[in-house]
Formats: C-alpha cells, sequence, structure tokens
C-alpha cells in the first residue's frame, strides 16, 4: 500500500482534531495497519484514495470509521493483574472508610475501550464483602463510539475471555452465547457505558475512584495537562485516582499527588 506524506498528515491530522490524541512518527506506520480492512471495504487500492473520498470532512460518517480505525483499543480482563489488585484492594480502602455511612460508590473508567476494565471492576468490587450492600455505579467512558457500542453489548469473542480471565470466572460471569460468551446481568447492572472525549467537559457528579489507564501517553504535554485538569474536576476530594504503569502526573502541573501510603495511587492535590 502507498503511504504517502501527505495522505499520513492528512490522517494524523484527523485523529489529533477528532481525539487530541497524536500519531508520532514511531507509530505512524500503524496508519497502513489499521485502515487496511477500511479500504478493502471501500474499494480502494491507497492512503491517497482515502483521503480523497473523506473531502475534508471531519465529522462524516467515513471520518468516524477512520478515526476507530487508528484508535487503540489494546486492552484486557484484569490488565496489569497487579497493578489492578492493588488498586481494588488498597486504592478503593482508602475510600471504603470515608464512604462507610452512605455506602455509595462512583468509579469512573476513562478510556475504557471495548469495556473489560469496567467489566474487570464490577466483578472485583462484588467480590469484596465489605462492599456487599453499597450502591455501586460504573461510568465507562471512550472516544470511539464503535469501541463503546461493543461495551455495551457485554458480547466477547472465545480469544478476548481467555486473555485474563481465569476459567473459574468464566463459568461464573458469562454466559455462553454462540461461539461467544456474554457477560451476566449482574455484572453490567451497576456500568454505564457513554461516548466521550477526555478532553471535554467530565461527566457530571464527582466520583470516588477513577482508572486513567494507558491514555495520557497518547497525549502531547499541555494535552495531558489538560486531561488531568479535566480528572481533578471529576474527582471527589478524597479521590483516588489510578493511571497507567508507564504514566505519571510529574511535571504536568498540581492537579494530582502521590498518595505517601498506597503506591501507585494519586490524591487530588
Amino acid at each position: 500500500m502507498e503511504m504517502t506524506p501527505i495522505a499520513i498528515s492528512a490522517l494524523a491530522g484527523l485523529l489529533e482534531r477528532r481525539t487530541g490524541q497524536q500519531l508520532n512518527a514511531n507509530r505512524r506506520w500503524t496508519i497502513e495497519t489499521a485502515l487496511k480492512p477500511l479500504l478493502r471495504d471501500l474499494g480502494l487500492e491507497t492512503l491517497d484514495g482515502l483521503v480523497i473520498r473523506l473531502n475534508g470532512d471531519d465529522r462524516s460518517p467515513l471520518a468516524d470509521k477512520i478515526v476507530d480505525a487508528m484508535l487503540n483499543h489494546e486492552t484486557f480482563f484484569f490488565r496489569d493483574l497487579a497493578a489492578f489488585d492493588h488498586f481494588a484492594t488498597e486504592g478503593l480502602g482508602l475510600i471504603h472508610a470515608a464512604r462507610a455511612e452512605r455506602r455509595r460508590l462512583r468509579v469512573w473508567s476513562a478510556g475504557c475501550s471495548t469495556g473489560q476494565e469496567a467489566y474487570s471492576l464490577s466483578m472485583a468490587i462484588a467480590q469484596q464483602t465489605r462492599f456487599q450492600g453499597w450502591d455501586l455505579g460504573i461510568f465507562a467512558t471512550d472516544v470511539s463510539g464503535e469501541a463503546i457500542a461493543r461495551a455495551r453489548s457485554g458480547l466477547f469473542t472465545q480469544f478476548e475471555v481467555q486473555r485474563g480471565l481465569p476459567i473459574t470466572t468464566l463459568m461464573r460471569q458469562f454466559d455462553p452465547d454462540g461461539e461467544q460468551w456474554r457477560v451476566k446481568a449482574n455484572v453490567r447492572a451497576p456500568i454505564t457505558f457513554l461516548q466521550h472525549n477526555l478532553l471535554s467537559p467530565p461527566p457530571p457528579g464527582r466520583f470516588d475512584a477513577i482508572l486513567c489507564r494507558n491514555v495520557l501517553l497518547y497525549f502531547s504535554l499541555e494535552r495531558r495537562k489538560a486531561v488531568l485538569a479535566r480528572l481533578r474536576e471529576a474527582i471527589a476530594p478524597d479521590g483516588v485516582l489510578m493511571l497507567g504503569a508507564g504514566e505519571t502526573v510529574l511535571g504536568l502541573g498540581d492537579c494530582f499527588t502521590a498518595d505517601p501510603q498506597v503506591r501507585g495511587v494519586y490524591r487530588p492535590a
């Protein structure tokens, strides 16, 4: 497939304008792989042909398909298990005592992709006796409408459930659906899925805990600061934030600071 600099710049620019995410030089090769299926569906042979078909319309259905294809949807159940368990136990433990009277917990999975993180949260919290009987709400968002539609369906392939899910959890929390697996209703019940751009105003209300993992690394320095400022608007004054293993708040303003008690957890500054 021919990849001219003009076509690559046009497509990378579309992604940045729509989502704020940047495709730096060492990621631009992924454009070819990501857009091959779309080119095939459209009967096009080159990325230049795709840009011509797009005709500069950033808000067309074709633009939606291009952006969805270029986004990184990599995720799996209980991703980075040690860090996830640490957050679900120690991180949420910081919140438990403070919410003991209200018995209400609100969590935001920001950049949830196809939903595995949100469903993992629902299962992990349900297994903790200290949260039994609590009013649990999990708000899961992603910039990709296609990813959110898949997440909302709760339907996963055999390959997807094999990534991170113990067989006992699969049999207990999922129902077979043809050749795929569907999350049980009790796991899905606390979760609300919504398309949302992290650079936009945050969802309404204040969240006790926010997970925003492996998202900041796709933004420029200034946009990372802007995203953290949005997360700061959305989090409760005593809430907890978890970022990805390779992400930090250092050098990104004063919205958050590392928690002195729980490693890998950040608190509103």
